[in-house]
Parts: C-alpha cells; sequence; structure tokens
C-alpha cells in the first residue's frame, strides 16, 4: 500500500494598504461639511494594481477620488468598494467591536456567493472597510484596513507545484489570450478582475464566470483573476473568496480547480504575462456548511501586529498650508531644472506696495501670488463702480451694489480668498498731489496722509505706481528715491502702454557725467524716473477734462499685458547680482552684454514701450535729468530739509518745483535763444507768411 502524497496549503500574500494624503483632505472636508456627527457607513471605493514589478508589495489604493463612486479607476488597475466607517471620538474608534464589524462583512460576501448574485457582480468578491477616526484639530488620523476573506473548513492545497504561464504555453498561445482577454474586458462596463478561460485546439476563449457551465469537457477550463501579488508561487488576497465561490458552484463537477494567476507586467517597453502563474488546487468543499464560514482579514500595522495605524498630518494638512506648498512646488519645479540660481526665497520675503487697486493693480497682485510674493499691500480711494469687474480680475458684481466696497479692502480680501497664505492689505488713502492746492482747513488730514503713505513706503521693498494720473506718481516717486526703494511704474494709453523702473539711487555723489553715447549700459543707480522725460512739474491733469478724458481708456487686452511685465520686471530687477541698481542697455544688439549685468531670466531694461495698433515693442533707456522735479538731488535734499513744508508749496505753487529745480531758468534761456536768433526781417517775413 503507497503512502498518501503529502500536499503542499496554498498561502496567500495579503495586501498592504495605501492612503494617499489628499483621501484625508476630502474626509475632513466632507467631516466638517457633510457628515457632522454621523456615525454611519459610507461607500467608498479603493482599487489595486495588476502589474507592479517583483519586490514590491501586494498593494491596495485609496485616493481623493475614493468618495466618487462613478470615478474612472487607473489603467491597469481593478475596482475595490468599501465601506467607511468614521467616528467622532477616539475612544468610540478603539471600542468599536472590529470581530463584529468583520462577521458582518463576511456573511454578506457569503450570501452574494449562495445567492448567485456574485456570479454575476465578482466585484463583492473583493470588498474592504475602513474604520476612521479624524482629530481635525491636530490633523491627527488613526485608520484600520479589513479585507474580510471567508475561511474554507480546512486547507486549499496544491495539487502540484506551480508553473509560470511560459512554461505551459507558446508565446503565439500567450499573445491569442491577450486578445481574447483585451475583448473581454471591452465587453464589460466595469471589469472587476475575475473571468474564466476555456482552451482548446491553441486557442482561449475569455468570458465572464457565470458562463462557465457553457463550456463541455473537451476544453480544459481555467479560472483566472488579477493578481495584485508579486511573489513567485503565492497569489494575492482576491483569489480567496474567488475559491470559495468555485467551491459553492462547481466542486462537484470539477476533479481540480485550476487557476490563471494574470500578472500583466511591462518588459522593456512591452506587455508581458509570459510570468503569470498558474495554480492545479484541491478546494475543500464548501456548499454543505449550514453557516457562514469564518472570517479574517484586519491588516496588520507595521510592526505586523494586529492594531490600527497612525499618520500625523499636522505639517501639511491644513488647507491654507496645502495651497501654500502647491504655490510653492510650481516654483521650485522651475528652479529644479530650468534655473538652479533662481532664488524664491528673495521673491517671497519682498514686501510689495501697490499704489491704486483698479486694473493694473489687480492684475499685478495676481501675478504677485504666482511669483509666490507673500506680503501685498494695496492702496487706493476709490470704490468698485458697476464698469469695474469685467476689467478688474479681484471684484465681482456683489462688490459694485450699495454704493460699491472700498477698492483696496476688497482687493485684499479677494487675495486672501485666492490663496489664504498670503499677507494682503487693503487701506483706503488720498495722495495728496502737486496742483490740487491744500487749503488751511485740510492740512491735518493731508498731513495724516502724507505720513501714512510714507510709512508705507518705509516698511515696503518693492513700490508699483499704477495710478490713474500722473501728478499721483510724484509724491511716492520722490519718497521712494529718497528711502532708496525699488519702483515699478506702469501707464496705460488707448493702444499703448508703458512699464519702467525707476534708478534706484546712491548715498555717495556721483563722479564727472559720463556722455551717454560712452555706456553699452546705464548704471541702475543713473536711470531716470517717469518724470525725467518731462520739463514741466506735474500739475492737475483733471480740471476741465470731459468724461473720457478723465478715465484711462484703452484695448482691454493692454492692462494684462502691462501688469504681467511690470511683475516680470520686478522679479528680474530681485535676481541681478546689483539688484535695483541693476544696469540698463542701451541698444538693440545684446552681443556685448555681459554677466555682469545680465540676471539669471536675462535682461532687466529700464522702460519697455509697447504699441500694440503696430504690435511693436521697444526698449528705450534714459538717463535721470539732474533738473527732475521727483528724484533729481535738488528735490529729495529740500524734502529733507523741509519736510511737510517743502510738499505744501509744492501741491499749493504751481511754479515752485520749476523755479527750485531750474526749470523755469532753463525755460527762459530758451525762448531768449528762440527770439534772438531771428532778424528783425525775418521775423517781419515770418509773420508776414503766417
Amino acid at each position: 500500500m503507497s503512502a498518501p502524497i503529502e500536499r503542499k496549503q496554498l498561502q496567500f500574500v495579503p495586501f498592504s494598504s495605501f492612503l494617499d494624503s489628499g483621501f484625508w483632505h476630502k474626509l475632513s472636508e466632507n467631516k466638517l461639511d457633510v457628515y457632522g456627527l454621523d456615525e454611519s457607513r459610507k461607500d467608498i471605493k479603493g482599487f489595486y494594481f495588476n502589474g507592479d514589478p517583483v519586490g514590491m508589495p501586494c498593494r491596495m489604493n485609496v485616493e481623493f477620488s475614493a468618495f466618487d463612486l462613478d470615478a474612472k479607476t487607473p489603467q491597469k488597475c481593478l475596482p475595490m468598494l468599501g465601506e467607511l466607517h468614521n467616528t467622532n471620538t477616539i475612544d468610540k474608534f478603539k471600542e468599536c467591536d472590529k470581530k463584529e464589524m468583520m462577521t458582518e462583512a463576511g456573511k454578506k460576501i457569503w450570501e452574494a456567493i449562495i445567492s448567485g448574485r456574485a456570479l454575476v457582480e465578482p466585484n463583492l468578491l473583493a470588498s474592504f472597510l475602513l474604520l476612521t477616526f479624524a482629530d481635525l484639530k491636530k490633523y491627527h488620523y488613526y485608520y484600520w484596513f479589513c479585507f474580510p476573506c471567508l475561511c474554507p473548513p480546512t486547507d486549499v492545497t496544491l495539487n502540484q507545484e506551480p508553473i509560470k504561464m511560459k512554461d505551459k504555453f507558446t508565446k503565439e498561445q500567450m499573445d491569442q489570450f491577450l486578445k481574447s482577454y483585451d475583448t473581454f474586458q471591452e465587453e464589460q462596463p466595469c471589469y472587476q478582475g475575475f473571468f474564466v478561460a476555456a482552451f482548446t485546439q491553441d486557442k482561449f476563449m475569455v468570458k465572464d464566470v457565470k458562463s462557465l457551465n457553457n463550456f463541455d469537457d473537451t476544453q480544459e477550463v481555467y479560472f483566472g483573476f488579477c493578481d495584485p501579488s508579486t511573489l513567485e508561487d503565492y497569489p494575492g488576497w482576491p483569489l480567496r473568496n474567488f475559491l470559495i465561490l468555485i467551491s459553492y458552484h462547481w466542486k462537484g463537477s470539477l476533479e481540480n480547480i485550476n487557476v490563471l494567476c494574470i500578472r500583466d507586467r511591462s518588459r522593456d517597453g512591452n506587455r508581458d504575462i509570459s510570468h503569470s502563474v498558474l495554480l492545479s488546487l484541491n478546494v475543500p468543499d464548501v456548499k454543505s456548511l449550514k453557516e457562514c464560514p469564518k472570517c479574517v482579514g484586519w491588516e496588520k500595522n507595521e510592526k505586523q501586529k494586529l492594531a490600527p495605524r497612525f499618520v500625523n498630518l499636522s505639517a501639511s494638512m491644513d488647507p491654507a498650508k496645502l495651497a501654500a506648498s502647491a504655490v510653492d512646488l510650481n516654483l521650485k519645479l522651475m528652479r529644479w531644472r530650468l534655473l538652479p540660481e533662481l532664488d524664491l526665497d528673495l521673491i517671497s520675503r519682498t514686501k510689495c506696495l501697490l499704489l491704486g487697486a483698479g486694473t493694473l493693480g489687480c492684475n499685478v497682485a495676481r501675478c504677485l501670488l504666482g511669483w509666490g510674493v507673500r506680503t501685498i499691500t494695496l492702496v487706493d480711494n476709490g470704490r468698485i463702480s458697476y464698469s469695474n469687474p469685467v476689467r478688474q480680475s479681484l471684484f465681482q458684481f456683489e462688490d459694485c451694489v450699495k454704493g460699491g466696497k472700498p477698492k483696496a479692502e476688497a482687493a485684499a480680501e479677494s487675495l486672501k480668498r485666492i490663496f489664504p497664505g498670503v499677507n494682503a492689505t487693503g487701506l483706503s488713502l488720498s495722495i495728496p498731489m502737486p496742483g490740487h492746492a491744500v487749503p488751511d482747513s485740510a492740512i491735518d488730514g493731508v498731513q495724516k496722509d502724507v505720513a501714512t503713505l510714507q510709512s508705507l513706503v518705509d516698511s515696503h521693498d518693492a513700490i508699483f505706481l499704477l495710478l490713474d494720473t500722473r501728478e499721483s506718481r510724484w509724491l511716492p516717486t520722490l519718497m521712494a528715491a529718497e528711502k532708496q526703494k525699488i519702483v515699478i511704474c506702469s501707464a496705460l494709453g488707448f493702444d499703448t502702454y508703458l512699464v519702467m523702473r525707476h534708478g534706484v539711487k546712491s548715498d555717495t555723489e556721483e563722479e564727472e557725467d559720463v556722455p551717454l553715447s560712452s555706456y553699452h549700459s546705464i548704471p541702475g543707480d543713473q536711470l531716470g524716473c517717469y518724470f525725467c522725460n518731462d520739463v514741466v512739474a506735474p500739475g492737475n491733469s483733471l480740471k476741465d477734462r470731459t468724461l473720457d478724458q478723465q478715465c484711462t481708456v484703452s484695448r482691454p487686452g493692454i492692462s494684462y499685458m502691462a501688469s504681467a511685465l511690470a511683475v516680470e520686471l520686478l522679479v528680474s530687477v530681485l535676481q541681478h547680482p546689483q539688484g535695483g541698481k541693476a544696469p540698463a542697455d542701451t541698444s538693440a544688439n545684446d552681443d556685448h552684454l555681459s554677466k555682469d549685468f545680465v540676471c539669471p531670466l536675462g535682461l532687466v531694461p529700464h522702460q519697455i514701450r509697447c504699441f500694440v495698433s503696430r504690435f511693436q515693442q521697444v526698449l528705450p533707456a534714459c538717463k535721470a535729468f539732474d533738473k527732475c522735479t521727483a528724484c533729481s538731488k535738488t528735490v529729495i535734499k529740500e524734502f529733507r530739509k523741509e519736510g511737510f513744508g517743502f510738499l505744501r508749496r509744492a501741491f499749493n505753487e504751481p511754479s515752485y518745483l520749476e523755479d527750485l529745480t531750474g526749470l523755469t531758468q532753463m525755460h527762459q534761456e530758451t525762448l531768449d535763444a528762440e527770439v534772438w536768433g531771428f532778424s528783425g526781417d525775418e521775423e517781419c517775413s515770418s509773420m508776414e507768411v503766417s
């Protein structure tokens, strides 16, 4: 009498859960906005991957999309339906009857098997439970996965050692299997990873599980499933319940159970299933069981103990922090491959003061956010009107009603809604201007406004002049020049715009003046300001003007172009080794440019002037004018000496600035030269012709 054959027990590779941080973000959001104190189970969705290389764990993933049951399952992944049990307290989490939860889940699987429902919906065989507790104050999360599987009364054993598919079938036969397998997948509304395959006459026919009864004895039948395991001789966890289904419905009619564990990997860029595993099994009979078999499935923790897991996301879970991280990521990716020398910390530390919160101000603020600037202060004395939101990107229709919200404050609040990590402040402030006389009754108010503006200029690193009128730019230009601040000025015409940076003055006295023609570039401390090309002092530009002359009437797209270039110019200045004193090129040919005045981002021009009607852009540069009414030494010296007394004279006396800087004398000398340049006869002749 021969000794009985010793059969080897089949073992299964358990799942290792992988939770994406986005899942916790969505769970927190749902807990706050949807669930409240509701602890009832919630349907969620996960998936496992079929095709990992050898050495990877048998992973099951739950992501941000878990709460959307209709979300598309990633390619080469199989869906798993789950139940979320989120408790309100940590004590409830600890005291939850986990054995009872697993038993109930096992009963659902067993009922689906004996009723035949699992033949139609094989996805019921691969499910999971997720028990969680979310501490939303600390962003601490406790969780425990269960992958419920029914246990047969005795072990599943191997009739022979597992073999690889390539050792049983030829390449042509495996290719034919893939063709039939892919056709079968395409025919399924939602493929679940379980199938049957009949092999006969060198051909495979892949069908759904319930079609097994249609096959005859001449065909070699395999029960197949998409196997997430990467271990050579051990199948993945989803096979366990599938074997219970097979035993219940076909144990009596099939002598041996043949299983095809499909592992759909890629090798050298080509699809490869040759390493898929073939199993010949002896499965215990479960049809005679009077009650649901025992169920197992709670996942072990990192220490391989039956205990929950813990994750601390306090550093990254706050939505504002997540937003900041996302903004930083985009910029860091820019630096990673394209500009390793880009100093992002310098940009984020730069405090920007935006004078004007209208069309230019809104768009400049949005661009600054994109570059990671964290401190933005907006100043404006206007209110939002019904014509503003379509052109001014930080405002909405609701901001216009009931007289309109103050522009600066509304713009700052809008920035915070866009990106909570920004330190945005809005301030309603009138900027005193030359040509706009200040009566005695208004002295105190104007002095207060001047002091506020001076404090703002002192506390910021870069000032943007985005105001409607020429004269409103005078006082901040003077203050910024006196404090050696970076100034970016932008102005719009109908189909033209100007973007320029002001020269940042040096503390030292300039040496002997060098002719412009001898420069390839103008040193940054000798560049002109917005007023340096003017030979008259700024005055009241709104006096006796019609509505279209008082408003900035321009082509709608111009403000976006000018705003973007204004921010890009600031960033280029910040990245230049000399910062605000970066020189400006004076020629169109950049062959001579040296590393001394080219920053990592390229040129740092003085001015950018665009003529949209011709789609033409030029980069002029000019030296500071020694008689400039805003940035000349004479004006700065008098401002430091006399303070508000100097400013009051500039506001009230139309010719004061021209007299102080020498413009009046220059005008007179020019007039005298024109008069003495004609003889009496020439003058009479000219008059007669006119």
